[in-house]
């Protein structure tokens, strides 16, 4: 199946229908004079935004710390990952732009990595060390007053109104390497998506802004998978449909990819390749959502009465590990990566909540019970899922907007069309912050209003 544009299209933006095929990025693309992106690109028309998503990005920041622990390390080719003994299995964690330069990377076996790069250093990884580091940096990022959105050790989005992002930004890059000496780079955007993509054009220790003014230019002929929240399975599925780069893929179709990605999930996939996305910096402190415990074996089990054993080890450690929990556990996950390197995973939801440490060897061994496979395993893990709640509440479309996800299922069942959804959803999200819940609904009827009496 391919995707193809129609003649008659609508503006993913605003909703309104168009006498003629588009890019999105084409000045008078659409035929709405109040369409705020139509408005961008016509002459004479200027449009500031003063509130800034920055993406912070640690460059290199493992690989940073143990630096500034050892200056002798200072411009070698440096790899973290496991105890740091590359003769033994275990994955790279992360390597030094020296040691990038001949191939390693995040996730290569510390045992290919040492093939690729025999002169390196190799160190075992030193979580408390990074935690205190990541934690120093986090504390000048907040000593902004900004809200700051933690995503993990190495980086975060940091919520600014400014009239020069890219002058605060630099400040902001000075403050942290004279309080910790580590290198970041700063990615800005008029939301997340923009800001983290962003972020990748300004490595090492640089600043660069991507906003809807340059979002085709920079992006529009790259492949789909250069879009955060793209993977390869994703990139491979819509170039099957003949949608191959990021114009691609806005132009495309929603209705077309709703059909093979479902209806949530497909029209998303439009709105991200227009560069559309969350712009709320959420300063709630990071609950995790689960925990879990894994283990690599040097030599692989091939006796699955010893693997049932092993899985029963793990969970009684991670059950001890729970013990300092408030919250119990849902749901039981159990990973099983086979020799030579292909990894499954099932999981079972408990019977009533719990972290008793019965309960979770039970619900492993259930899990466990679900492989048909009996290869060679070379590392096993168990996870415990918690009851929701205290994490961050995240759907599909627009990042925590629970409402927008509601009013698009009532678009998606009711509207004639999916051009009203988009334009539905479009005046949620552009209405949503800071509104009380039945003017939402409001812009929802509005959606169903405007289709209904034939315009767009």
């Amino acid at each position: 199946m391919v995707v193809m544009v129609s003649s008659t299209r609508h503006c993913g933006w605003c909703g309104r229908a168009g006498s003629k095929s588009f890019v999105p990025n084409e000045v008078g693309a659409c035929p709405g004079d109040r369409c705020v992106r139509y408005a961008t690109g016509r002459a004479g028309y200027k449009w500031s935004v003063a509130r800034w998503v920055l993406h912070v990005d640690l460059d290199q920041f493992i690989a940073a710390v143990e630096v500034l622990r050892h200056p002798e390390l200072r411009g070698r080719p440096v790899v973290v990952g496991g105890d740091g003994d590359p003769t033994k299995r275990g994955v790279v964690s992360t390597a030094s732009y020296e040691a990038r330069e001949h191939g390693v990377h995040s996730g290569l076996p510390l045992r290919t990595a040492a093939k690729r790069l025999p002169d390196a250093v190799f160190l075992p990884v030193d979580r408390e060390a990074y935690e205190e580091v990541s934690e120093s940096v986090m504390a000048v990022l907040r000593s902004t007053g900004a809200p700051v959105e933690v995503l993990g050790w190495d980086e975060a989005f940091v919520g600014v109104s400014v009239d020069d992002p890219e002058a605060f930004a630099r400040s902001l890059a000075e403050r942290v390497r004279s309080a910790t000496g580590l290198d970041c780079t700063v990615g800005i955007g008029e939301n997340k998506l923009q800001a983290k993509i962003a972020t990748g054009f300004g490595k090492p220790a640089g600043v660069y802004r991507l906003t809807v003014a340059n979002w085709f230019s920079v992006l529009g002929g790259r492949p789909t998978d250069a879009l955060w929240g793209i993977g390869a399975k994703t990139a491979k599925k819509l170039a099957g449909l003949g949608i191959f780069t990021v114009s691609d893929l806005a132009a495309a179709d929603p209705d077309a990819l709703a059909a093979e990605f479902g209806p949530m999930t497909g029209p998303w996939l439009v709105l991200l390749a227009c560069g559309r996305g969350d712009a709320d910096v959420d300063d709630t402190p990071y609950v995790a959502k689960a925990h879990g415990r894994e283990e690599t074996f040097q030599r692989n089990i091939a006796d699955w009465s010893a693997v049932q054993a092993e899985v029963a080890r793990i969970a009684g450690l991670l059950a001890l590990d729970l013990v300092a929990e408030p919250r119990p556990a849902v749901r039981v996950v159990v990973k099983v990566r086979y020799a030579p390197f292909v990894t499954e995973t099932h999981g079972v939801t408990l019977a009533s909540p719990s972290s008793e440490a019965e309960v979770i060897a039970a619900g492993a061994a259930e899990a466990l019970g679900r492989f048909t496979g009996r290869r060679p395993v070379r590392l096993l893990g168990v996870r415990a899922e918690f009851v929701p709640g205290g994490a961050r509440l995240r759907c599909c479309l627009y990042g925590g907007r629970i409402f927008a996800k509601a009013a698009f299922r009532l678009l998606w069942r009711w509207a004639n069309s999916m051009n009203v959804a988009l334009y539905g959803i479009y005046c949620v999200e552009r209405h949503i912050h800071g509104k009380r819940t039945r003017r939402v609904t409001g812009f929802v009827g509005l959606g169903l209003m405007v289709r209904r009496r034939g315009l767009r």
